[in-house]
């Protein structure tokens, strides 16, 4: 699979190496909504999903219900060690929001919602 590092400054910031499954499905539980920060930027176009306790960015979701596409940082999953490839560096700048959300729909993979 291949991992992903985008380079505008929140990504970098956070250390962000990206991955996504067209063909599989991330389902994010939140058990504590107190806990999770949702922030949007630039043409905001996605929700960064991020811990208010230790401040890591756990993944990025783009659309709605079963619409909902989503990117998953490989950092913040236990079994990260398994995600041992080198990240591709990537930049997004220059795409305007469609092309942004043309590219989400098709790369990024299906996602289920719990508890949020």
């Amino acid at each position: 699979m291949e991992i992903r590092a985008c380079q505008c400054s929140f990504c970098t910031r956070h250390g962000s190496r990206a991955a996504a499954d067209p063909n599989g499905k991330l389902i994010v539980s939140v058990e504590d909504k107190s806990r999770l920060q949702v922030y949007r930027f630039g043409l905001r176009t996605a929700d960064y999903l991020i811990c208010r306790e230790c401040g890591v960015y756990v993944a990025a979701i783009a659309g709605d219900g079963d619409d909902a596409r989503a990117i998953v940082i490989v950092n913040a999953l236990d079994d990260r060690e398994q995600f041992c490839r080198e990240p591709i560096p990537v930049r997004y700048d220059a795409e305007s929001r469609e092309q942004r959300l043309a590219r989400r729909r098709t790369a990024w993979m299906p996602v289920a919602i719990q508890g949020i």
